[in-house]
């Protein structure tokens, strides 16, 4: 698996991950004009995808019905930080709430970025 990223116009990039076409750039305030997401978004993106894919994947092998499931994430930059709240429709009981934050620690993307940044969990 790879990706290329090319530069287009101004501080826009185009990126091609496997299959799928991608932009980023910066928001006008930053000198771009906001054709995509700026790259710590896309960071966020990928978090909050592997977040929601992890916790689908934990869901279906226990049998739990969380339903439609939601990661809020807000970067901290300043201090180095990310809150991660995750949100389901279907209520669930303490158990649940307690081993999505013990999931959601353990997701592939989770961990690459604990390496760096502190990353909180709560459910909402």
């Amino acid at each position: 698996m790879h990706i290329i990223v090319e530069s287009t116009e101004g501080f826009a990039q185009s990126i091609t991950a496997g299959n799928h076409k991608l932009i980023s750039d910066e928001p006008v305030a930053g000198g771009g004009k906001d054709a995509g997401p700026a790259p710590y978004l896309l960071v966020l993106s990928g978090l909050g995808s592997c977040t929601g894919i992890t916790l689908k994947m934990y869901a279906q092998r226990k049998s739990w019905d969380f339903g439609k499931i939601t990661v809020k994430l807000t970067l901290h930059k300043d201090e180095e930080r990310v809150e991660r709240v995750v949100s389901c429709s279907a209520t669930l009981t303490q158990e649940q709430k307690d081993k999505i934050v013990e999931i959601a620690g353990k997701t592939p993307v989770t961990k690459t970025l604990l390496k760096t940044w502190k990353i909180e969990t709560s459910v909402a």
